[in-house]
């Protein structure tokens, strides 16, 4: 953040400038230019936390978009393992139809042969 520099009201000017008669001036520039200095610094300061907290900002989402693409491959393979299962399964129960089918053909075809003895 910029220093800032206050505009003083009228009263506090007259009460400043005897302030100031009493101080020379080279002391009175010598303060204020340690006070710049002194916010200064702590603008850096806050730069520099602003910039690691950027980078530990910055890796938190490298980690996120790199979970994000092993998610998204591991979902694509859990898809294609399904449709496969899906499909083993559908020829599984096709089969099985078939199966019976033929087996309710047979024993039609035994029960007209063989009628109840009942």
């Amino acid at each position: 953040m910029a220093p800032t520099i206050a505009v003083p009201s009228t009263q506090t000017k007259l009460h400043h400038r005897r302030d100031i008669s009493a101080v020379p001036e080279s002391e009175v520039l010598r303060r204020r230019n340690e006070e710049l200095e002194k916010e200064l610094k702590k603008s850096i300061e806050r730069e520099e936390k602003m910039k690691q907290e950027l980078q530990k900002t910055w890796e938190r989402l490298r980690v996120a978009e790199e979970a994000e693409e092993r998610l998204c491959s591991q979902l694509g393979e859990f898809e294609a393992e399904a449709v496969d299962q899906a499909r083993s399964y559908r020829t599984r129960v096709l089969h099985l139809m078939d199966q019976l089918s033929l087996a309710q053909k047979l024993l039609q075809s035994a029960s007209v042969a063989f009628p109840n003895a009942q």
